[in-house]
């Protein structure tokens, strides 16, 4: 995984469990991501490894549809886990990461 640079914490993020992300940076700047973007782009080793062999991370056949995030948890001051409708939860998905995709 390449470096990512450092980013601040946002000054909000807001999850709409049907829907997304939506984060505001400290400069103004609002980023909204996809939950399919997200699930898809999962930063876990389980999901990086199974992207890196070509296979797909999300839907799977036993995928619940539709895709739904059932919680968050902001992981210090570094970021935030996603919990997923798949059961799916150890994704950290880090600001520095989120900036970069915004």
């Amino acid at each position: 995984m390449e470096d990512l640079p450092e980013a601040p914490a946002p000054t909000n993020v807001e999850l709409d469990r049907d829907q997304g992300l939506t984060v505001t940076w400290p400069d103004g700047s609002v980023v909204s991501f996809t939950l399919e973007e997200l699930r898809v782009n999962c930063p876990c080793a389980e999901c990086r490894g199974l992207r890196e062999q070509h296979v797909p991370v999300w839907p799977k056949p036993s995928s619940p549809q539709p895709l739904a995030a059932t919680g968050a948890e902001l992981v210090g001051g570094w970021g935030v886990t996603l919990h997923w409708n798949d059961g799916h939860q150890t994704g950290i998905y880090s600001w520095g990461l989120l900036r970069a995709w915004s």
